[in-house]
């Protein structure tokens, strides 16, 4: 037989099913117009969407004579300011992919969606889509009644040149991405006179077309249903995470009052003005608990602090908390969430290696290749020459001119060409002899280093590499 839920699990159940219908889930079927509101969180969330729109906009960017940020995969490339990665050093940029990654785990399992609030690039570009229909349409009680108004020379004109906008924002935004991988400027001159190839059209219309799309007509809907991260992110907030929340037990119950009536009332700090509702971006109610469209953007808290201020109470009544700390209960410290601990591990390890990488980077690389057949060959002249192949891996943005040289058993000799040209970009193979008297060779393998510096460079760089010379047994 199974068993029966006693009435203290059916009195559970019913809270959940009561909550779970105060949920309110914008399904598309409105608009939002959000309301637009000054405060702390607004200019950082300003400042966050400038901080992305700045590398955003990288490549128009000119470092040292080129572009500043450029991924040249013809050329397989990668341009960062000062710094040239080429396929060989790729194992750094797939550590700074695992650090960026656990670096979001690790922000949101502490203080929520922080990258959907104020960095992602649905967010941003939502924001400055409807900063523009603010501008055009007015406030949100404007906008609702032009959407609900018949079609006239005053909507058309207003619709018409925020569409417009809009569709300027997207075509800058298509061409912007696609400049990530080649030359920005001659990008625009290509692009005026119809010489692109058929992948950066192509990459530019599904820019174009994504961003007036999912800006300006989707918004929250992205964040809701197409973005994985709103799921993701219910499974590494909880309890202890520091998230923009609602104070109910000073807040409840709520009532209309005046700030006169203010002090003698027993009702909560809440007067129910619904603020909080009216600038969330996603139209939600965060006075109903954390809901999946929640992206934690905090300007609800301004909304409120703003409240409080005209109704005479203190601040924070929705402000930046976990619920551990709303019950009075104590949160453990950072360095005792093992969760916290060990993302903060990874990321440590990977910052390691992304250095080391950095700081062992040559402008000119070598590699050396030691002749398998034969090893070594006895010359007429009594002395053992050996056979070496040469990988210059230059990584600077122009050919230099490099001299070899090498060190290593005493009178050791280079047959061939000492100076040669390498390619930038590119690896450059030159095969070199090197013969040693057979006197001077007192065991049958001895190291050797070769040399390789620049020569009549605006930089001098070098590099070596060592290997082995190989003669007959004593």
């Amino acid at each position: 037989m199974s068993k029966q839920p006693s009435p203290s699990h059916l009195a559970a159940i019913d809270d959940l099913l009561e909550e779970a219908e105060q949920w309110h889930v914008n399904a598309g079927d409105e608009t939002i117009h959000a309301k637009r509101m000054g405060g702390k969180w607004r200019t950082i969330k300003w400042l966050g969407n400038s901080l992305w729109l700045l590398l955003f906009f990288g490549p128009y960017l000119r470092w040292n004579g080129r572009q500043a940020i450029l991924w040249d995969i013809p050329d397989r490339q990668f341009h960062l300011f000062n710094v040239t990665i080429l396929p060989q050093d790729l194992w750094m940029l797939a550590l700074l992919l695992l650090f960026l990654a656990i670096l979001l785990f690790a922000v949101t399992a502490f203080s929520g969606r922080v990258w959907c609030g104020f960095l992602c690039f649905q967010t941003v570009w939502t924001d400055i889509y409807t900063l523009i229909e603010e501008r055009f349409e007015g406030t949100p009680q404007q906008r609702r009644a032009l959407d609900k108004a018949p079609m006239d020379l005053n909507k058309f004109g207003k619709k018409l040149g925020k569409h417009t906008l809009w569709m300027l924002i997207a075509i800058w935004t298509g061409i912007s991405f696609v400049a990530w991988f080649t030359d920005a400027y001659a990008l625009w001159g290509n692009l005026f006179q119809f010489q692109l190839s058929s992948a950066a059209w192509i990459t530019i219309l599904l820019f174009t077309v994504c961003t007036y799309l999912l800006a300006g007509f989707m918004r929250e809907q992205v964040c809701m249903w197409v973005c994985p991260y709103a799921r993701i992110q219910g499974t590494l907030v909880d309890v202890t995470s520091i998230i923009p929340t609602y104070d109910f037990h000073r807040g409840e119950p709520r009532s209309r009052r005046k700030k006169s009536d203010a002090d003698g009332q027993q009702a909560g700090d809440c007067v129910d003005c619904n603020q909080c509702v009216a600038v969330c971006p996603t139209g939600i109610d965060i006075r109903r608990g954390q809901q999946e469209g929640c992206i934690m953007c905090a300007l609800c808290i301004d909304a409120c602090d703003m409240v409080m201020d005209k109704v005479g109470r203190p601040r924070g009544l929705i402000r930046y908390e976990s619920l551990n700390g709303l019950e009075g209960k104590a949160c453990p410290p950072v360095y005792k969430q093992p969760r916290i601990v060990i993302t903060s591990l990874i990321m440590f390890a990977a910052l390691l290696g992304i250095f080391y990488g950095l700081s062992s980077i040559d402008a000119v690389d070598l590699k050396v290749l030691h002749a398998r057949q034969p090893l070594y060959v006895l010359q007429s002249d009594g002395s053992i020459q050996n056979k070496y192949t040469l990988k210059i891996l230059n990584k600077l943005a122009d050919d230099v001119q490099v001299k070899i040289s090498a060190t290593g058993p005493k009178g050791l000799k280079i047959t061939s060409n000492r100076l040669l040209v390498a390619q930038h970009g590119t690896v450059t193979p030159i095969t070199t002899y090197v013969r040693v008297a057979r006197k001077n060779l007192t065991v049958e393998t001895q190291p050797i280093i070769f040399h390789i510096e620049t020569v009549d460079s605006k930089e001098p760089f070098s590099s070596h590499r060592e290997s082995v010379f190989i003669g007959p047994k004593r």
